[in-house]
């Protein structure tokens, strides 16, 4: 009898934590680390662009770039919210 009594306890606590008891809090959100993502990336042929990131508004120094250069993506460093950005055309050869 008193081994059914424990049973019974011990499936209740599995129940509670499997409904939601000890999980994480509502409204919390998880961000996805794209840096390890092996993804495709999408064809870029006939595109010719670049964002050069900087560490700082006076944009001295270089910390990442990223962009597509006429069929080669182009990604290193990190991205800031200071950049220049430039694009041009792919010339067939």
């Amino acid at each position: 009898m008193q081994a059914r009594k424990l049973i019974g306890s011990g499936l209740l606590a599995v129940g509670l934590m499997l409904a939601g008891c000890g999980g994480s809090v509502l409204g919390e959100t998880q961000v996805a680390d794209l840096s390890v993502r092996e993804d495709e990336l999408p064809d870029c042929s006939g595109q010719d662009y670049e964002y050069e990131y900087y560490s700082d508004a006076t944009k001295t120094t270089l910390v990442g770039t990223r962009g597509c250069s006429c069929g080669v993506w182009v990604r290193w460093g990190t991205i800031t919210s200071y950049y220049n950005y430039s694009s041009g055309g792919c010339f067939a050869q």
